[in-house]
């Protein structure tokens, strides 16, 4: 497992994201572990089940990445994805009505496919 400072990654996130595609890297601040980077493709932690939908929610809840990326992180269909975040209580459908309108039309568009 590799280590990068937050200066090293503030100068260079693209460094940290290079080591990240071949084991974890933690970031530490001063002395202390402060977070840890995962590549997306890394079977280590996103290889448990539920992991990648986990983060994906949460992402999504957050308001972070839209519906469709939330989808791609959680490596699940978009009707999948919604289902799940049904069962989960969070609402696939947000802002007002002309962005709900726009939202179905994608949505139709979509499908159509």
């Amino acid at each position: 497992m590799k280590t990068v400072n937050i200066r090293q990654l503030k100068n260079n996130p693209s460094d940290a994201l290079r080591m990240a595609r071949k084991a974890p890297v933690v970031v530490m601040n001063r002395d202390q572990p402060e977070a840890v980077l995962f590549h997306l493709d890394d079977e280590g932690l996103l290889g448990e089940p539920g992991v990648r939908l986990a983060l994906a929610t949460a992402l999504y809840k957050s308001e972070s990445v839209s519906l469709g990326t939330a989808a791609k992180v959680a490596g699940m269909p978009l009707e999948s994805f919604m289902v799940e975040m049904g069962r989960a209580g969070i609402p696939v459908i947000r802002g007002d009505a002309k962005t709900v309108r726009e939202d179905l039309a994608n949505l139709k568009a979509w499908r159509a496919k």
